[in-house]
């Protein structure tokens, strides 16, 4: 199976950009964070709740807990959120302030309901090809998320551990 494409700065800034274009760029925007900055699968960014990224105050949790049921390989994870995707979330609130409402509902939602792991595979795809970023896929985010930890220095075992391995 061929590997998915690692983007560099600039395509990953691109595409920040080509969320600007779409009819829901902050959610959006938000998607492509979860993936390059924290390294979330399609299927963890579809299955976020309101709960897991927002403290009961409503502030933005340093750390994310995901359920058995919302990861790959039905093992519960924890996912680091650091200062890029916090600004993130914190952007798309003030876009949505109603979002925090509703603590059980999906964080993320489309015109029709919630997100499946497929639909934001086809967002993905989407976005890539309005950035003109061929090769790339879903997994891109994460295979970028690691390899930018390599390429800083981070030890083999921490990344193991922030990439859920």
């Amino acid at each position: 199976m061929k590997q998915a494409k690692v983007l560099s700065d600039k395509e990953l800034n691109k595409l920040f950009k080509v969320c600007e274009l779409t009819s829901h760029p902050s959610r959006n925007r938000l998607i492509v964070a979860f993936s390059f900055f924290a390294g979330l699968r399609a299927i963890e960014i579809a299955n976020l709740k309101i709960s897991d990224v927002f403290g009961a105050d409503g502030t933005v949790n340093d750390t994310i807990v995901l359920s058995a049921e919302q990861t790959k390989g039905g093992k519960s994870n924890v996912i680091h959120v650091g200062k890029k995707l916090q600004r993130a979330i914190k952007d798309f609130v003030t876009q949505h302030p109603q979002t925090t409402k509703n603590r059980d509902s999906r964080l993320l939602r489309t015109q029709r309901g919630v997100f499946s792991s497929q639909s934001i595979q086809n967002l993905f795809r989407h976005l890539y090809q309005l950035a003109h970023i061929p090769n790339a896929s879903s997994h891109s985010g994460r295979r970028t998320f690691i390899t930018n930890l390599s390429e800083n220095g981070i030890s083999t075992r921490v990344i193991q551990e922030l990439a859920r391995h």
